[in-house]
């Protein structure tokens, strides 16, 4: 069997677009890796392939869920076996592309059983985090201390997760990673490709997406799940809170789109953070190579 090329990078590097032009030459389809762009409703904030892009290639697992409805990562590997067993029956070549690290890492290493998400306790957490945070923190010190070191206390979906694991299965994070098993039926298969860049050539790509998120039409979004009252706090979405800031006259645009990129800077800096500590098989600098290159790089590779 082909390899399954895996392409992730920190936000705003240029992944779908070199995913895309992959898939032309290799007759491939996209399954997006992204807790972020699953969301239907949200297309501008969260960054999806536009209709263009959706038209060059076909693509899976981008828009599909309702926003009020949570998905764990051990439902997300699920989905993303299956698309894997319908793009190949087609003979076609699947391709995964995405920025969430835990997503990767759950079909390299497998999921366990507490991957998917308890409710009932995850929303007693989530109030009690509003509460005492630090109060959570200690806790999840105390039952798991190589964890704590990689969870920040103001990262409160990691924090919540990790308790809520520990409720469910009894045992810390850290421990259940170590029992993983390796359930993605294609799991050998994947071949992972990290995309990297300076900050200095990333950080104005970022400022320059920002801007045309907004253009695009990003006010009007936030002001639409404002209107209908739903409730996306399980998504981080990065600008909902600032744009929500502008629409209350609170802060002015400029204001908002600075605020939204220093957010964005930060979850870039994590998610290369994530990348770097965790097993890939190549990598590309993309300042020192085109994406043409890469791409013929990896047909080789093929």
């Amino acid at each position: 069997m082909k390899k399954i090329f895996s392409i992730f990078g920190p936000t705003g590097i240029g992944k779908s677009s070199l995913a895309i032009e992959l898939a032309k030459k290799i007759d491939g389809e996209i399954i997006g890796v992204d807790s972020r762009q699953i969301y239907n409703g949200i297309p501008i904030g969260t960054a999806q392939p536009d209709s263009s892009q959706l038209n060059e290639v076909p693509h899976h697992l981008i828009g599909f869920r309702k926003l009020n409805k949570k998905i764990s990562a051990g439902e997300y590997v699920e989905l993303i076996d299956n698309k894997i067993d319908k793009i190949i029956q087609k003979n076609k070549s699947p391709i995964l592309c995405g920025g969430t690290g835990l997503y990767f890492k759950s079909l390299k290493d497998g999921i366990f059983e507490g991957s998917h998400t308890n409710e009932d306790i995850r929303s007693r957490l989530e109030k009690e985090y509003e509460i005492d945070k630090e109060k959570l923190f200690r806790s999840l010190q105390k039952i798991d201390p190589d964890y704590s070191n990689k969870v920040h206390i103001n990262n409160k979906k990691r924090l919540i997760r990790a308790l809520e694991v520990f409720e469910t299965t009894g045992k810390p994070m850290s421990e259940n990673f170590d029992a993983s098993s390796k359930n993605s039926r294609y799991a050998n298969d994947f071949y992972f490709v990290y995309l990297k860049m300076h900050n200095d050539l990333l950080h104005p790509r970022i400022l320059k997406r920002i801007k045309y998120m907004i253009d695009d039409g990003m006010i009007d979004e936030v002001e639409e799940i404002i209107q209908r009252k739903i409730n996306i706090s399980h998504i981080d979405y990065i600008g909902f809170k600032e744009i929500s800031s502008f629409l209350n006259k609170e802060i002015s645009i400029n204001e908002a789109i600075e605020n939204i990129f220093v957010r964005t800077r930060q979850y870039a800096k994590r998610q290369k953070k994530w990348f770097n500590v965790n097993a890939y098989d190549i990598s590309f600098d993309l300042h020192e190579i085109s994406k043409n290159d890469i791409v013929d790089k990896l047909i080789q590779i093929n």
